[in-house]
């Protein structure tokens, strides 16, 4: 292993154990010399990978802004097929890795007033209800879902994925829940 692949397998190990701790413990809560007593390693090295604590963070909300904000959708795809095809995608990649779960946890936190600002932003720029608004409208029009506020069925959607999420990543041994059952909710 070259030193750069060293360092960004260290950088990732610092990065997964603040998601870890930011979720378990609170961002507040945890400290520096917590993290990295957790990876391990001195709290002067890692302060060579992350300049402060809120840096940390701000890279976690960078990379949860990767996350189901990117939902899009492919024209020629019905809208409940591409939810459920959406959904089944995430929850398999979420499986193959577990720290997804704590980053749907960890974005829902830093939206809350006290957290840094630049992050809060940031996690509040992450827009995964307009874009379902639209697949749910073009279902309504289609006749494939029920009639209704639209945004709030898109809100109720969500809130039940991050619900998932959010349990999941207390009860390890849960099983995912089929994404069909999810998307039946808008039919």
């Amino acid at each position: 292993m070259t030193r750069k692949e060293q360092k960004e397998e260290r950088r990732q190990a610092i990065l997964m154990t603040a998601l870890t701790l930011f979720v378990e413990r609170g961002y507040h809560d945890t400290k520096i010399t917590d993290i990295a007593e957790a990876v391990p390693m001195s709290t002067g090295l890692m302060f060579h990978y992350f300049a402060s604590k809120e840096e940390l963070l701000l890279e976690l909300v960078r990379m949860g802004t990767m996350g189901p904000g990117s939902i899009g959708q492919d024209v020629n795809v019905p809208p409940d097929v591409y939810l459920t095809m959406f959904l089944k995608q995430v929850f398999s990649f979420a499986a193959e890795q577990p720290w997804v779960f704590y980053m749907f946890v960890l974005m829902a936190q830093v939206r809350r007033p006290g957290m840094p600002e630049e992050a809060r932003k940031l996690a509040e720029s992450v827009d995964a209800v307009t874009p379902t608004v639209k697949l749910i409208k073009k279902g309504q029009k289609e006749g494939i879902f029920h009639k209704g506020n639209a945004e709030t069925m898109a809100i109720s959607f969500w809130a039940s994925v991050q619900g998932i999420m959010e349990f999941r990543s207390i009860n390890k041994e849960m099983t995912m829940p089929d994404p069909e059952w999810i998307v039946a909710m808008l039919k």
